[in-house]
């Protein structure tokens, strides 16, 4: 039986990857993985790269999704961006760390929040 917070967390990442692209981003690459993590999605708006974290929560729960991306996961996400680019062979190309928090209520509805330029890459390297 699969684990149930595996599958809310794809469930969340679809929500995620379809609200982007009726913002009209460009969904490139899913669930992106080294061997230090997870780029969850990497999108293209235009000519800026968009790494994007994806964070799903219980509506019960106290904090936001977004306040789940603490600095150590920022720099954590910095660091797998950077080794993307250096594996794709992209060079010195615009990017953006964005967040997607995707809320569950318990009737089962979702509400997803797009959160551009969340956090950058300042200090974080």
């Amino acid at each position: 039986m699969p684990d149930p917070r595996h599958l809310h967390g794809r469930a969340a990442e679809q929500a995620a990857a379809r609200h982007l692209e009726r913002a009209g981003l460009v969904v490139v690459e899913r669930n992106v993985r080294f061997r230090q993590g997870e780029l969850d999605l990497i999108c293209r708006e235009g000519d800026v790269w968009v790494f994007v974290e994806v964070k799903c929560r219980r509506a019960r729960w106290d904090d936001g999704p977004g306040a789940a991306v603490e600095w150590w996961k920022r720099r954590r996400l910095v660091r797998l961006a950077q080794q993307y680019l250096k594996w794709r062979r992209l060079g010195d190309v615009r990017c953006r760390f964005d967040v997607v928090a995707v809320t569950l209520d318990d009737d089962g509805g979702q509400r997803v929040r797009h959160i551009p330029a969340a956090f950058d890459a300042s200090g974080l390297v």
